[in-house]
């Protein structure tokens, strides 16, 4: 049997998606992008192999996306973030007309069309405010674990607002209020607060259009998901592992690649 693989390489990590030839996922994998592109993309393709049980040479075609897909080499093409994650949310999800995606080190915000064409699109790459980077930063502060930042907003009975929309200065702000005995799940529910307002701009640019997909690895946080399902009047669309949507799309593009071929 033939398979077809995506790689995503993002500023965090990096994501690989093994597909069937009837485009079924056979496994994914997710590892640290770390300081080397090529050595994660590597590292993300062994592991994604090894889960599907298959060798290398029985992958007919990859895809590389992401910031660093320039970075992999031994990928037959590379194609923007944007394209996949509009893909991979309109295949697991056919009635996406707007995908969320906050990554690592940007959100995305996506506006999907018909068989997950794009149809517009708005980013923010140029400040951490906005993305994981951001919580990253803030459990730091907060002496908290990342992965149970969600569950921790959860609990709070109320939210202490963060005026800064800045990094740096949000995390002056955090120290302030710590110091001022706020309790951590309300300083938490209100950074998460502060994350959803800034993308829910970027929503308002591009419009909602149909079911709403989250993609990227903040989707895992609870906390920020049932925020924006707030403003948005509706739930969203999440995948079991969010953060492969973009290497699936990437896998589909292989495999659509190679139906075309013939």
């Amino acid at each position: 049997m033939d398979y077809f693989a995506g790689i995503d390489v993002g500023a965090l990590s990096t994501d690989a998606v093994i597909l069937t030839a009837g485009s079924e996922v056979a496994a994914y994998s997710i590892v640290e992008t770390g300081a080397n592109s090529t050595d994660a993309a590597e590292e993300a393709l062994a592991g994604v192999l090894a889960e599907a049980e298959i060798v290398r040479s029985q992958i007919k075609r990859i895809v590389a996306t992401g910031y660093g897909r320039v970075s992999v080499p031994f990928a037959d093409k590379r194609v923007t973030e944007i394209s996949c994650h509009a893909l991979g949310a309109y295949h697991l999800f056919p009635d996406t007309g707007t995908v969320i995606d906050i990554g690592g080190q940007d959100s995305k915000v996506i506006q999907v069309g018909e068989g997950g064409k794009v149809l517009n699109f708005t980013m923010n790459d140029k400040c951490a405010a906005g993305t994981g980077r951001f919580l990253e930063v803030m459990a730091n502060k907060l002496q908290v674990a990342l992965d149970e930042m969600g569950e921790l907003s959860l609990r709070a009975g109320r939210e202490v607002p963060i005026s800064s929309v800045c990094t740096v200065f949000a995390e002056s702000e955090v120290v302030s209020l710590v110091a001022q005995n706020h309790p951590t799940e309300e300083i938490i529910r209100g950074l998460h607060r502060s994350i959803v307002n800034r993308v829910w701009n970027m929503v308002k640019a591009v419009g909602v259009n149909g079911g709403v997909a989250m993609t990227g690895g903040v989707a895992k946080n609870r906390g920020v998901v049932a925020l924006m399902e707030e403003k948005l009047g509706q739930s969203v669309h999440l995948h079991e592992e969010p953060q492969v949507v973009g290497a699936l799309g990437a896998a589909l593009l292989a495999w659509r690649a190679s139906q075309s071929a013939g």
